[in-house]
């Protein structure tokens, strides 16, 4: 099989701090790689892949703010099609924009829908339904109008995370800074449990930032900025819980599987697709308000840590979301 993956250009593949969906390409390329399958990464130019590297963009258009936005997607996203006879599928990973040229090739296309940023992007991928094909990351994120091949759950690299089977003694968040993720209520949680609380993440939404979390830090709730994968092993493996109070249907959560394998659990609101990652109780808990996260906190000391790593060992590790892929390549493909 040669496959074509088109990776986002926001941030490089894999990313050095922020950059979800170019870190799951990146996880997905080099898996494949693994499996002697002809791959070759569309991304930025300083991407680090064992695939074929092909770009346009030389740099992130978000570390580089002189790149226009709209014309670098636009010209990233045209060299994969104008290229598309060279592969057998195109695995799009790069939203709703690609569908829009897929009637033009006959190389069939995959997108990974990694979530709907709003409602009004759906006529896309309505339009697109019956000659392309989605895979959903949770069976929370799909959509009733739409139809999909399969839902295959995100993968980690679990030997980038340290299973550390010694409960902390602060709470984590990580994530962007913004309403939708909830940073004040994780402050709330803090104030009320009277635990240490330690901020991970980039500020997306200064506003939110300045008026709802700026003012409450002090020496016990502190802001430590985007971190990288070292820093993340360590920040997430020496937490008591990590809190996930998120104000959104989220499509999955990367943070939540990294903070499970280094046996972290986790305290999340029943949003989206938390009760498909969450084993209440098992390796963490669903909780409706700030409150009812702030009252479950000591019942953090009843989770097992290690039960926290085997979640994510036996559902959510690379190589199974690679086999998964493999195998709707191969659907799709009509191979066996």
């Amino acid at each position: 099989m040669r496959i074509a993956i088109i990776s986002p250009i926001a941030w490089r593949t894999p990313p050095r701090h922020y950059g979800p969906w170019e870190r799951v390409v990146s996880l997905l390329a080099e898996g494949l790689v693994k499996e002697n399958i002809d791959v070759t990464l569309y991304a930025t130019g300083d991407s680090l892949t064992s695939a074929k590297l092909r770009s346009v963009c030389k740099a992130p258009y978000e570390e580089d703010r002189e790149l226009d936005a709209k014309v670098w997607e636009s010209l990233h996203i045209s060299a994969i099609m104008e290229q598309a006879n060279e592969f057998d599928i195109i695995h799009n990973n790069y939203d709703f924009l690609p569908l829009t040229y897929s009637s033009l090739i006959k190389t069939p296309v995959l997108t990974t829908i990694h979530g709907f940023s709003s409602p009004k992007i759906l006529p896309v991928y309505k339009k697109y339904n019956k000659n392309t094909h989605y895979v959903s990351i949770s069976d929370a994120d799909r959509n009733g109008e739409l139809d999909y091949i399969r839902t295959v759950y995100h993968g980690i690299d679990i030997e980038k995370f340290t299973l550390n089977k010694v409960r902390g003694n602060y709470l984590v968040y990580f994530g962007r800074i913004h309403k939708d993720k909830g940073t004040w209520e994780a402050i709330q949680v803090a104030k009320m449990t009277k635990m240490k609380l330690v901020i991970a993440g980039i500020i997306q939404d200064k506003s939110y930032y300045e008026n709802y979390v700026e003012p409450f830090l002090n020496d016990d709730i502190c802001y430590i900025g985007s971190v990288g994968p070292e820093e993340r092993d360590k920040i997430l493996g020496n937490a008591f819980a990590l809190v996930h109070p998120i104000n959104f249907n989220e499509p999955f959560g990367l943070s939540i599987v990294e903070s499970m394998a280094c046996g972290t659990p986790v305290l999340a609101f029943n949003r989206g697709s938390m009760p498909e990652i969450i084993q209440d109780g098992i390796n963490g808990f669903i909780v409706s308000n700030v409150e009812e996260m702030a009252e479950k906190i000591k019942d953090v000391m009843d989770i097992s840590r290690e039960a926290c790593r085997k979640t994510v060992e036996s559902r959510f590790t690379q190589e199974k979301m690679v086999k998964e892929y493999i195998d709707v390549y191969k659907e799709i493909l009509k191979i066996s």
